[in-house]
């Protein structure tokens, strides 16, 4: 009976201290939201039902904590947009021009500046999350709460280890998009071009 119970025991304190080095939410933010500055570069995939091939988009991009993403797109046009907490701009000849913030691609803009900043209370008013795995290999699944999110968006999942490495977003529509950042590096600070972009 004494060694039920003391295996019972170690089993419950098993069990216990498993739940209690389960990665979660909060350590997920934490990780995603150390870095002052991150560097990369990104490849998009839109992949469209009447479409045989994916439509394919490549750039760099620039996470600053407190200023907001540069999100810089080479390929197949050049254009370079500013992601913050005023909103969304794209620069022309004149310089940085906001855009209407009700847009379905503001709210996916939006969404990314959430994701890569670890923003988990901002995604959970929006968004059931599903976390698993460790820190250094996590996945993401979010699942829209409202009418209108659930309108556009089926699923979105989200990999990484200690920055995010893809996304991707499946539309209700059957559409999807797979977002691969890659290259990230958080050991770089802003450059002055960087400052002023985001000074702007």
């Amino acid at each position: 009976m004494n060694v039920f119970f003391r295996s019972l025991g170690a089993l419950t304190l098993l069990a216990v201290s498993s739940w209690a080095n389960a990665f979660d939410l909060q350590q997920l933010s934490e990780q995603l939201a150390k870095p002052d500055v991150i560097h990369g570069q990104f490849i998009q995939e839109k992949h469209l039902r009447a479409l045989p091939q994916p439509l394919i988009s490549k750039g760099s991009f620039v996470l600053a904590k407190n200023h907001g993403l540069l999100w810089l797109l080479k390929t197949p046009l050049q254009q370079d947009y500013r992601i913050t907490a005023n909103g969304i701009a794209r620069r022309d000849t004149n310089g940085w021009q906001l855009l209407p913030n009700k847009s379905a691609g503001a709210e996916q803009n939006r969404l990314f500046l959430a994701v890569l900043q670890g923003d988990s209370s901002g995604l959970q008013r929006d968004f059931e999350l599903a976390l698993s795995g460790t820190a250094q290999q996590w996945q993401l699944t979010l699942t829209p709460r409202s009418m209108l999110l659930k309108q556009v968006f089926k699923q979105i999942n989200i990999d990484g280890g200690a920055l995010v490495q893809t996304i991707e977003l499946l539309e209700t529509q059957g559409d999807s998009t797979l977002l691969r950042m890659q290259d990230s590096t958080a050991e770089q600070p802003l450059s002055e071009a960087e400052q002023h972009d985001f000074a702007e």
